[in-house]
């Protein structure tokens, strides 16, 4: 047995490896933005470093991320809109009717759940370029973080998001809960509680439950069961016997993962600790005294030296969340995954940023105490007028939560006009605090500036003579190439040429959206006119996932000629099978308990339709030669579609690690 030899081998070690390195030193350098990010953008160099005699693991190194997101109305709603935590929930009570004896129902005021950000911090980025010693080796290209999202999706196991997912803000969506209200713009019925055009944004993983027959929204309380609230609202549970004629998964049910990356740094230091109070065991009136509050052992002083994020402003008319975010290098990008220790090398890394600012408005709130079902079908808020603006022409990161009663983090929200930004740095930008907020936003006293930390080594003599016996190294890794196909019409086809010659290709990756130029005609979006999916504040498009339910028929790549593909694909589960599954995977996947990636079929089909081929395959003396590459297919959604394509190619330099001198 395996065991046995396992067991043979553990009882012949004697002792520990020796030493490789007698000292590892945590470096952080500052950027050279002097705490403005008003440009959109961020410089860093390592000329500190340059001259340190040590030995850099780029490998290894990260940046920390201020992050400012906040919310503000224009008018003063200081119950309606529960911005001050001293007003967390409000009793209301429910006349008898016929049939029904009276209730008291508990409705939400506190906004600690409104708004969030897409998956993963690195998300901010929208795209890089890097120089050494004066040379640029990584090239910029736009939307590149479409890629990196595709890329942890398909490499981490679901062990990396327990381990990893708080600290770099990453937490899978869920696929299922997609749901859409796609109507024309400008109508009376463009508006709902989770947003306008496709969303995935309620918070309550009501399939988590073992029981549904009576549910405790942990965001919001309530005393009512269930089922009536869910008939209220018509949204019935799963299993309970409904007569539904589509099987609609957890759509509108819950995004899971929305919910754990707000719970990962939006920490409240009024937030209530403990069991529920007294009364209905389903009761969420809590004992809110201050010795039940998280601030009785870290208040909001002790959070902003720790640099732990928190809701740090709170007040009429305006909602403040700060945090450190951590973003990886080699989550950036593959050049520094490469990067073997180096001393001396110069660096220049310039980031360009997807600061974003949305304007909204909450409208229809009214409050009607006849009956419960009266009462939750009129005290929804629906959000109805909508801009977003991403000045470099990214995906917009933050996400707004549905506004229902039982789904919903936004359902205090009051009946008004919102602006909801997100920024890197300490301080709101002047042009995203909304021109009427009642309260000039906080400067956040968590970090203000961003800073590359970077381990440093120092070798045993012994191993650096080892290491130093060749010291040219040579990095290989890969850069990208974007190209846009716009509006594909829906059962039409595509036939395009992607690049006329491209050396040393390694693959390409489609995503597709619906497509933003038609918003008001048969094809509409659901948002206004020119926005593209991946910046509305609803959607999780271009932080994991595609527009949804969109699938191609016929497809193939043309490489010089030659299909990639033997036999073109016409069906989903050939794309799923033959080419996606295994892609960035420990082993491709092909041994069974060693496996890592995100996706399955279910909710690659449904909403994170990424379509990929490796089209690396070909001998050492075809590298070198440029190749020209096509798409083909037909689109089999009933929308019309833009696909956003990504031509991964090969790339290597050559370095002297002693002196950091590109070869």
């Amino acid at each position: 047995m395996s065991s046995d030899k396992l067991v043979f081998d553990l009882s012949q070690e004697i002792e520990g490896s020796p030493q490789i390195f007698v000292r590892k030193d945590w470096i952080n350098i500052l950027d050279n933005m002097n705490q403005n990010y008003s440009a959109n953008q961020v410089i860093l160099d390592t000329s500190q470093l340059s001259n340190s005699n040590k030995y850099m693991a780029y490998r290894e190194s990260y940046l920390s991320v201020p992050i400012n997101l906040c919310l503000t109305c224009s008018v003063d709603r200081t119950q309606s809109v529960g911005f001050n935590g001293s007003v967390a929930t409000e009793s209301v009570a429910i006349a008898a009717t016929a049939g029904t004896a009276a209730q008291t129902v508990i409705i939400p005021r506190a906004c600690d759940y409104v708004m969030g950000l897409k998956n993963w911090f690195g998300t901010l980025f929208h795209s890089l370029t890097l120089d050494m010693n004066g040379t640029t080796i990584i090239q910029q290209t736009p939307l590149i973080n479409l890629v990196n999202m595709f890329k942890l999706q398909t490499s981490l196991s679901w062990g990396d998001v327990q381990t990893q997912g708080k600290t770099i803000g990453f937490y899978p969506d869920t696929a299922q809960a997609v749901e859409s209200m796609i109507v024309v713009a400008g109508t009376a019925n463009a508006r709902s509680t989770s947003g306008l055009g496709t969303s995935c944004n309620t918070l309550y993983p009501l399939t988590e439950m073992g029981d549904l027959s009576y549910v405790v929204n942990p965001v919001l309380g309530n005393t009512v069961a269930a089922p009536l609230l869910f008939s209220a609202v018509s949204q019935a549970p799963i299993g309970s016997g409904c007569n539904t004629k589509f099987a609609n998964f957890s759509s509108g049910l819950g995004n899971k993962g929305l919910l754990k990356r707000i719970q990962g740094f939006a920490i409240d230091p009024e937030g209530v600790i403990g069991s529920f109070g007294a009364g209905s065991s389903f009761s969420s009136q809590k004992n809110t005294t201050a010795s039940s509050t998280i601030s009785q052992f870290l208040d909001a002083s002790k959070l902003q030296q720790l640099y732990k994020g928190f809701i740090f402003n709170k007040g009429d008319g305006i909602l403040q969340t700060a945090t450190v975010a951590t973003v990886y290098l080699k989550h950036l990008h593959s050049f520094f995954a490469m990067c073997p220790l180096l001393k001396g090398t110069f660096f220049k890394l310039t980031c360009f940023l997807n600061n974003s600012t949305t304007t909204f408005t909450i409208a229809d709130k009214t409050t009607d105490v006849t009956s419960v079902a009266n009462f939750y079908a009129n005290t929804l808020g629906n959000y109805s007028a909508l801009t977003s603006s991403v000045p470099v022409g990214g995906v917009n990161p933050l996400m707004l939560t549905d506004t229902s009663n039982l789904f919903g983090g936004a359902s205090a929200l009051g009946n008004g006009n919102y602006t909801a930004s997100v920024n890197v740095g300490a301080t709101v930008l002047t042009s995203q605090r909304g021109s009427a907020a009642l309260t000039v936003p906080a400067v956040s006293q968590l970090s203000k500036s961003i800073y590359l930390y970077i381990p440093s080594y120092t070798f045993n003599p012994i191993f650096e003579q080892a290491y130093l016996s060749s010291p040219i190294k040579s990095i290989k890794y890969s850069d990208y190439y974007q190209y846009q196909v716009i509006n594909v019409a829906s059962s039409g086809q595509f036939n395009n040429l992607i690049s006329n010659g491209i050396s040393n290709l390694k693959s390409i990756l489609i995503l597709p959206f619906f497509a933003s130029s038609d918003a008001n005609g048969a094809q509409a979006t659901g948002l206004p006119a020119g926005m593209p999916c991946y910046q509305s504040p609803f959607d999780t498009a271009g932080a994991g996932s595609t527009s949804p339910l969109c699938q191609f028929s016929n497809f193939n790549v043309v490489v010089s000629g030659q299909n990639a593909i033997y036999n073109t694909e016409r069906y989903s589960f050939e794309q799923f099978n033959n080419q996606f599954k295994g892609c960035n995977a420990v082993n491709g996947d092909l041994t069974d308990g060693l496996t890592s990636g995100l996706f399955d079929e279910e909710s690659w089909f449904l909403n994170q339709s990424y379509y990929y081929v490796n089209i690396s395959r070909m001998l050492p003396v075809e590298e070198q030669v440029p190749k020209s590459v096509q798409i083909i297919g037909t689109n089999m959604s009933l929308r019309n579609i833009d696909l956003i394509c990504f031509l991964e190619y090969g790339c290597s330099v050559q370095l002297d690690v002693l002196s950091g001198a590109r070869v």
